[in-house]
């Protein structure tokens, strides 16, 4: 059975944020934690003073789990013990591309580039490929 220490460490390990009262201290009548999850919901949990060893009862334990963690016990226990953070089921982050500024679009397509081409490169790409295409028609001005 967890204890409240145990609920603790949860928080902490997920980084979970301390709720201030109005005059930006800690709340003091329960240990009270925030997460924003990536979805926009906002998970809040609060643990009885002092947060000590004493364990929670069966029940009050899976309505904690279950409405305020939003985690099994299995989940849980992993944050607590080996401090692995809960999949919350975020997107995969897309690795950003650095863009091609506008001259270079410009520039590029005034040498014959076809624009969807030029979207395919990354800022450096295009930039290499404006010096090639600007080094064969110098090559092919002189005999």
């Amino acid at each position: 059975m967890a204890t409240r220490e145990d609920h603790d460490s949860f928080c902490v390990n997920e980084n979970w944020d301390l709720v201030r009262g109005a005059v930006g201290r800690p709340v003091t009548h329960h240990k009270t934690y925030e997460l924003a999850l990536w979805d926009g919901r906002i998970l809040r949990t609060r643990i009885s003073r002092p947060v000590d060893r004493t364990d929670y009862s069966a029940g009050m334990w899976s309505h904690i789990l279950r409405q305020q963690l939003e985690a099994t016990a299995e989940v849980f226990w992993r944050c607590v013990r080996d401090g692995v953070i809960p999949d919350r089921g975020a997107p995969d982050a897309v690795p950003i591309r650095s863009a091609v500024p506008l001259h270079l679009v410009r520039e590029l397509t005034r040498l014959g580039m076809p624009e969807r081409e030029i979207l395919e490169l990354d800022a450096a790409a295009a930039a290499q490929r404006y010096a090639d295409l600007l080094a064969g028609a110098q090559r092919g001005a002189t005999p």
